[in-house]
């Protein structure tokens, strides 16, 4: 079953975020603009809230049931998104170090300390574990993402054990929480909702919202098949949020436009044939998240600030459609040639080194039998 609605709304999500950096280049209006856009921060949130979603539907009835399930599951995350999260660290690693030796320019923002680099390469900078954004500064929600693949089996007990009441008490108990940790500093935001660095328990909220709204789609027993309803719920809910809507009200929106969408689409799946065309963006959104930023290291912050911007012969919003089109393009051609093929190679040699183990294990076992 696929969720190409879900799908595009994602790839909607990444394309926003990569305008919203982009217009960090820009002249005075640009970066009006780009303050305007927080207000559609949320879409993010319901980025991470398909995560869960989808998770949630495919593993839930089997994570801890199948033997050795739950480790496979995490190789096969790992092995979906590291590769390309580590390539693109590496870029932000060579920068660091150029501007550490005076080789190129450097922000004052601690986005180049060192002494965060472990943290970046364990994945747990968005855990609270550095003050700033570093590195890949994008990189935060891969961080938020890991987070809750390994707390996913939490969610999937509270489920087994207490059904959908049980998932709605643990998403009310994780916003209480948050909601203290703000209130008591612990947290440095005006609202959990808008953290990064702290985006892990965000994002666990987020992931839970998602893994919800699985169960709801999966056992619900109507038969909606128009799309028109989820639609129609996620543009007044984008309309609502660019005048102002924010907080658990756009989340409940965007939840309600998900469980709309999904349902429609679970009784419905020819009708979003349409979509089809657009299922290699959807395979490539993390994609164009995680590369968008080195993108616009080279092509805005290099070529258009030193170059192009000085000489002043092209306007800003005629040349920022190339670096756009070029990180969808090198995100196109990274899923396809570069994590695809490592992914299936990193999780035929887990297969495989899980397999010998096993046999190690029986053999040991015989032995100790007939001993």
């Amino acid at each position: 079953m696929h969720f190409r609605v879900l799908g595009f709304w994602r790839v909607l999500a990444a394309f926003l975020v990569m305008i919203f950096h982009y217009l960090s280049y820009g002249p005075a209006d640009a970066l009006e603009l780009a303050e305007r856009m927080r207000s559609l921060m949320p879409l993010l949130d319901m980025f991470l809230m398909i995560s869960g979603f989808l998770i949630m539907l495919r593993y839930a009835d089997r994570l801890l049931v199948e033997r050795g399930g739950y480790m496979s599951f995490l190789v096969r995350r790992i092995a979906r998104f590291y590769p390309l999260y580590l390539l693109t660290l590496l870029y932000f690693v060579a920068v660091g170090a150029a501007a550490h030796l005076g080789l190129a320019g450097s922000p004052d923002d601690g986005r180049y300390d060192f002494a965060a680099l472990p943290a970046n390469l364990l994945l747990v900078q968005g855990w609270g574990f550095t003050d700033v954004l570093t590195f890949n500064y994008v990189g935060w929600t891969l961080s938020a993402e890991w987070f809750c693949y390994l707390t996913l089996p939490l969610v999937v007990l509270v489920h087994r054990r207490f059904g959908l009441l049980g998932l709605a008490a643990l998403i009310v108990a994780v916003c209480v929480a948050l909601e203290m940790a703000v209130a008591k500093g612990v947290i440095p935001f005006e609202s959990w909702m808008v953290a990064d660095t702290w985006g892990a328990y965000r994002a666990f909220a987020d992931f839970a919202i998602g893994a919800f709204v699985a169960v709801l789609v999966r056992d619900s027993r109507w038969e909606l098949r128009s799309h028109a309803p989820g639609w129609a719920l996620f543009g007044v809910g984008v309309v609502l949020m660019w005048h102002g809507l924010s907080g658990y009200a756009a989340l409940l929106l965007l939840a309600i436009s998900i469980f709309l969408a999904a349902l429609a689409e679970r009784n419905n799946q020819d009708a979003t044939l349409p979509l089809k065309p657009f299922d290699p963006l959807a395979m490539a959104s993390f994609s164009i998240y995680l590369i968008h930023p080195v993108v616009a290291s080279l092509m805005l912050g290099i070529l258009w600030r030193k170059l192009l911007e000085p000489l002043g012969f092209i306007d800003f919003y005629a040349y920022w459609l190339a670096p756009m089109a070029v990180s969808v393009v090198l995100a196109l051609l990274s899923a396809r040639y570069f994590e695809a093929p490592l992914g299936k190679l990193l999780n035929e040699r887990f297969a495989s080194i899980s397999s010998g183990a096993g046999k190690m294990t029986r053999r040991a076992a015989r032995i100790t039998v007939q001993n």
